[in-house]
């Protein structure tokens, strides 16, 4: 299932806009609906053939199930720092969102391009040579549920005052409301280079 650039577009304008300011409700509508839509993606991708879902355009690049299983590297580590991040909180729910400086570079930097600019991948979270098959779709589906249930606990608590760690430091936390907007971002930014490697092999005659 590939996602229209158009409707890509008008996706990430309404989920980045720098020092954006949204209602709550309305951000969270809008992360719960992608999170949905990549669900539906992940199990279109069961329907093809391994030989397809392996396939790599060159020798350095990602086939599409090394792109799902880098996503859900980095799931295992924001699924329990989002759980901890909503369990420890002692903020209530406002009316609205507010991106901070932080959170707006990070969701910039991984919004989809035309031609996707390459970012270098923490070695704990490159897929590139690891044993993996068809089942780390079904893991990536699962823990896109596990993302719907934490925002739906997440109503419950402010999404400017809850922060959560990061993978790449320590000493940085972002807000709630930008790590689901990073989430969303970054899932994209992949789902798009898997559904290209199946692309390019599809033009490979192989």
């Amino acid at each position: 299932m590939n996602v229209k650039p158009s409707e890509m577009r008008a996706f990430f304008a309404f989920v980045y806009t720098f020092s954006m300011k949204i209602a709550t409700k309305q951000l969270i509508t809008a992360i719960v609906g992608k999170l949905q839509t990549n669900i539906q993606r992940a199990e279109s991708l069961k329907n093809l053939p391994l030989e397809t879902l392996n396939h790599k355009e060159h020798i350095n690049s990602w086939s599409a199930l090394e792109c799902i299983e880098h996503l859900n590297l980095y799931g295992d580590f924001y699924l329990p720092a989002i759980k901890t991040a909503i369990e420890h909180s002692k903020t209530k729910p406002d009316t609205f969102f507010k991106g901070g400086f932080i959170g707006n570079y990070f969701v910039k930097a991984m919004l989809p391009k035309e031609k996707l600019n390459k970012m270098k991948t923490a070695e704990d979270k490159n897929p590139a040579g690891s044993d993996i098959d068809i089942n780390v779709i079904d893991r990536f589906i699962q823990q896109q549920r596990a993302f719907l249930k934490l925002i739906e606990k997440s109503k419950n608590i402010n999404l400017t005052k809850t922060k959560t760690a990061i993978s790449i430091s320590k000493l940085i936390k972002l807000r709630l409301g930008d790590t689901f907007r990073f989430i969303v971002a970054h899932n994209e930014r992949h789902l798009i280079q898997a559904e290209r490697a199946i692309e390019a092999k599809a033009h490979s005659g192989s």
